[in-house]
């Protein structure tokens, strides 16, 4: 009976990893502006075109359908192939390392954490690499292939839960917890719940201490790191030396066809 779930789940995953023609009102960006950007634990979020990208989109009212995590340049002797630099948890094949050619065409966000030393950066990029070969989470598609069809409307709490269904099994994953995951691993705050308490102390009776409690992983989607007030959101058109004074614009004249043009 489990290989028989297996291979359904299998030719399931195969199916919703299909692309299809979306519309996308995020601009994309360069590929030498991006990788120019880039640094170590940065997570890369990406508006794909593929069935699941869209029920992701659809379950967390967002852009983003998957997000990856930058390791470093390549290069860097991190994976066999040179031209690899970042971790990702594909439906098909599982936590791999891919090079940037695999986000060409698509709208793309970099979401940098703030206040993370070198030691701690390299530690949730560790993490990522030690579950290189981990298998994707299949039974979280199962719930998110039911929103590829005509449905009754869920209420969004509901769809957040959906979601987070899973396997509970340690060696699988989907794209944004296991990178939720790494970051955890140093503790380091994502969209945590928060908790206000009196501080009950003699010096300041009114006092009110913040206490955070660490979500689960597993009720992480990708647009969280977007919304998160810990991740900085770094657009590349503008970190360098932007000049929009040097940007060249199409004249309204040459626009027009010939013999359209307004008569004095």
């Amino acid at each position: 009976m489990n290989r028989l779930l297996a291979r359904i789940g299998h030719t399931l995953a195969r199916f919703l990893s299909g692309e299809r023609h979306t519309h996308s009102s995020t601009p994309l960006t360069m590929p030498d502006q991006l990788m120019n950007c880039l640094e170590p634990a940065d997570v890369v979020l990406v508006d794909g075109n593929s069935r699941v990208g869209t029920a992701i989109k659809y379950l967390t009212q967002s852009t983003w359908s998957h997000a990856a995590l930058y390791v470093g340049p390549p290069g860097s002797e991190l994976f066999s192939d040179p031209t690899h630099c970042f971790v990702e948890a594909d439906l098909v094949a599982g936590v791999r390392s891919v090079g940037f050619e695999e986000f060409v065409g698509m709208p793309t966000r970099i979401c940098r954490p703030v206040g993370l030393n070198e030691a701690e950066c390299r530690a949730v990029v560790d993490f990522a690499i030690s579950r290189l070969g981990h298998r994707y989470d299949l039974r979280n598609i199962v719930d998110l292939a039911r929103y590829l069809f005509p449905t009754p409307p869920v209420p969004f709490h509901f769809r957040r839960r959906m979601i987070a269904l899973g396997s509970g099994d340690p060696t699988r994953a989907i794209c944004s917890t296991l990178i939720a995951q790494a970051f955890q691993s140093v503790n380091y705050p994502i969209l945590p719940t928060i908790e206000y308490r009196a501080a009950a102390t003699q010096e300041c009776p009114g006092c009110m201490d913040e206490i955070l409690h660490i979500r689960h992983h597993s009720l992480f989607v990708p647009r969280d790191f977007d919304v998160s007030p810990y991740f900085r959101i770094v657009k590349p058109t503008i970190d360098g030396n932007f000049d929009f004074r040097t940007l060249q614009w199409e004249r309204e004249a040459a626009r027009q066809p010939d013999g359209d043009a307004a008569h004095p």
